[in-house]
């Protein structure tokens, strides 16, 4: 049997990573400016996350949800309060695709509608009503296109409020920063728009956390810039640090049902050890500070960057536009220079995703290699 072949691959096998570096099977050493589509939060093989990892495994790994699991109450109220999102409940799943699935579900059982408005470029996974909400056609089947999605631009709220004047929308759903799209988002004029067209049509908004959440945009979670409070967060990348976990934080004035909601793996004790160690590092590390100074020092380094036209962005979620397509650049940093980096549905947007530990050494090791290897 082969592999189901639907990924392009560059010729690099990682076998072990540590901190910001991965290592392959020939012996070099990579400096991960992507973190594997930025799932990496608080670097590779963290003391703190290996010893909760082997320490869970010892005792249970795994048991279903038909039974009590302290670790997920332990979870719920640790990410409250970090993230300053106490008055929510959190569902567990097992996937960024997963969180938007059960939170558009959500929101269609509790508004008893099934229209969803959604944005340009967006992305939000590759599940049924996930992908049918990721602004790309190319990755749409016919069952996905049975959902009922419109896209609207973003920050133009008097589209929005036509669409919702129809009656029959349950959710929007938008990205804090958008990932894959290619790092645009919605001013705070817009988000706050957003809330109050929402809460006075009983519409729920949906805030997609997933690549933007857990302190990378320089906030617990992007929406926070804004000044915001939406019905429901999903969130999954960073929350374990490369173990599979999600979240649903659903705002405490919607009410649970006995089967509404449900999952095999998700929330099982080795996920929620993964996340609970992965809090405690960005607690005890203090990486918002490291994200927001390192931002600063990032933007002033970008300058001597003389073919980047725009940085786009925030906290250490930035994008690097050019006025060329990146790919072969993305290329070079890795075969000449050993750095990852990532692309987007921008092709002149380099995507940088590092671990939120970086340091301002690796920083100016990206920028000394961009500037060897970008075309005069």
């Amino acid at each position: 049997m082969n592999v189901f072949d639907v990924y392009p691959l560059y010729d690099v096998t990682p076998v072990r990573a540590q901190g910001s570096y991965v290592y392959d099977n020939l012996g070099k050493q990579y400096l991960d400016f992507y973190g594997g589509h930025g799932v990496i939060s608080i670097g590779h093989g963290h003391p703190t996350y290996v010893n909760a990892i082997k320490t869970q495994i010892d005792k249970l790994g795994y048991y279903s949800n038909s039974i009590q699991n302290p670790l997920q109450k332990e979870l719920a109220n640790k990410l409250g309060a970090i993230s300053g999102c106490e008055d929510y409940n959190l569902f567990l799943c097992n996937s960024g695709a997963e969180a938007n699935e059960n939170a558009l579900k959500l929101a269609s059982f509790v508004t008893g509608r099934k229209r969803v408005i959604a944005f340009n470029k967006a992305f939000h996974g590759r599940t049924s009503a996930a992908v049918a909400t990721t602004h790309n056609p190319s990755i749409h089947a016919p069952l996905n296109n049975q959902h009922e999605v419109t896209f609207l631009p973003l920050n133009t709220i008097k589209n929005v409020k036509e669409e919702i004047e129809k009656g029959d929308v349950c959710a929007v759903i938008v990205e804090g920063i958008q990932g894959v799209g290619g790092l645009d988002e919605g001013d705070s004029t817009f988000f706050k728009a957003l809330e109050k067209l929402c809460q006075q049509t009983e519409v729920l908004l949906i805030l997609d956390e997933i690549q933007s959440g857990y302190t990378r945009s320089g906030k617990f979670f992007a929406f926070q810039h804004h000044h915001i409070q939406p019905d429901i967060i999903t969130t999954a990348k960073g929350m374990g640090n490369g173990f599979p976990i999600g979240g649903v934080l659903i705002k405490n004035t919607i009410k649970a049902k006995r089967g509404m909601l449900g999952t095999t793996f998700g929330g099982n004790h080795l996920a929620c050890a993964a996340a609970l160690a992965v809090l405690e590092v960005l607690e005890n590390e203090d990486i918002m500070t490291n994200v927001n100074e390192l931002n600063h020092y990032f933007i002033e380094k970008i300058k001597t960057i003389k073919s980047v036209k725009k940085v786009k962005g925030r906290g250490l979620m930035l994008g690097l536009e050019f006025d060329f397509a990146v790919a072969e650049l993305r290329k070079k940093l890795i075969f000449e220079k050993q750095i990852f980096t990532g692309g987007s549905a921008n092709q002149n947007l380099l995507r940088i995703l590092p671990p939120l530990n970086i340091t301002k050494t690796q920083i100016n090791q990206l920028i000394t290699s961009i500037n060897e290897v970008v075309p005069n």
